[in-house]
């Protein structure tokens, strides 16, 4: 883990905003966050299932541009099926977020305003698989970044989500490299972040690092190739990109 020492902005509550790449961990160190420290967490695909739900406005516009097909026979969204129509066309992708990302944005600053106002506000977790390309950083006064190598990042791909993101179309690899590619590169993200977890290894390893970060953000030198002396100890695939300026 290495953590950056200024904040996104300067603000009066700690709004720790929590990103990565599709299928390393983003989810299950939000949990340990809920769980650890009893954090209230905010969850974008909570917000983007709730915008498509039956009888919404954004689920008419997409089955009026995808046909009834698009719809499960209980009148649900076919995820499955919009997925693989968005995460083999860039310009489709951009349609449905054009529609997803304002509701998801409305939706955090409700519950970030609701807990504003509470006497003593927590802190708390947005997670945010987008959080750059939905360009919602300004929500947060810090940025969580956890990261694996690629290859990890593919085997735990297939073990979740084989059963649901292939179709006649594509093969379970071919799927799961389109859902890659459709977000911003990780390298790109761990270079905006204040704090990175690396979930390359055991849990116990990146609950360490989550602890650390909770205690330690102000302690800590930036992410940068220049930060010869930072006071946690890096990972070898931290070195790795650190090094590569």
């Amino acid at each position: 883990m290495q953590q950056r020492s200024e904040p996104s902005q300067n603000r009066d509550r700690r709004i720790i905003g929590l990103t990565g790449g599709i299928g390393m961990g983003k989810t299950t160190i939000a949990n340990y966050l809920a769980s650890a420290y009893h954090l209230p967490t905010l969850d974008a695909d909570l917000y983007a299932r709730e915008a498509v739900q039956p009888d919404s406005q954004i689920l008419a516009e997409i089955v009026e541009r995808y046909g009834s097909g698009i719809l499960l026979p209980n009148q649900e969204l076919d995820r499955r099926r919009l997925g693989i129509i968005i995460f083999n066309n860039p310009a489709e992708r951009l349609w449905l977020e054009q529609r997803i990302h304002p509701y998801v944005r409305d939706r955090f600053l409700e519950e970030i305003a609701r807990y504003h106002n509470q006497p003593q506000p927590p802190t708390l977790v947005l997670v945010v698989p987008l959080l750059f390309e939905a360009r919602m950083t300004d929500l947060v006064t810090e940025i969580w970044v956890v990261y694996c190598p690629a290859e990890i990042q593919v085997e735990r791909l297939i073990q979740r989500d084989r059963n649901w993101i292939a179709g006649d179309e594509l093969t379970v690899l071919q799927a799961i490299q389109a859902r890659i590619e459709s977000q911003m590169p990780i390298e790109k993200k761990l270079a905006e972040a204040n704090v990175v977890l690396d979930n390359s290894s055991t849990p116990e390893v990146w609950m360490a690092q989550v602890d650390q970060a909770m205690n330690n953000l102000q302690s800590t030198c930036p992410l940068a190739p220049n930060c010869d002396s930072p006071t946690v100890p890096l990972g070898a695939h931290q070195e790795r990109f650190v090094s590569r300026g």
